[in-house]
């Protein structure tokens, strides 16, 4: 099954139709060596949308508390917010940080 990784970009178009500069949007690396399931909310029981492969890096929206998960990078409860319904565990991000490194989801 091939896997994407997720871009998001904002670009808008002037009066002239001309495009604009798509803005920066910051991204974290997946641990080395592990695929990574996507799920639709912040816990393994919900449902995998889809499995990011080795490699990937992952934009992150905004972060919140779900089920605890051990990985490479420690045991965490916050699950990063990829896209629209879309979590990773961040034990499989290498943010840095154990903490929170972007906005609460609201």
């Amino acid at each position: 099954m091939a896997t994407e990784d997720i871009v998001i970009t904002d670009a808008a178009e002037t009066a002239d139709t001309e495009p604009l500069a798509a803005a920066t949007v910051r991204t974290y690396p997946l641990a080395p060596g592990h695929n990574v399931n996507v799920r639709s909310g912040p816990g393994t029981h919900y449902p995998i949308v889809r499995t990011l492969s080795a490699g990937s890096s992952i934009p992150i929206r905004c972060q919140c508390q779900g089920e605890s998960v051990t990985g490479p990078y420690g045991t965490s409860t916050i699950w990063d917010n990829i896209a629209n319904a879309q979590f990773v565990s961040d034990a499989y991000v290498r943010t840095g940080s154990d903490g929170y490194v972007a906005a609460k989801c609201s």
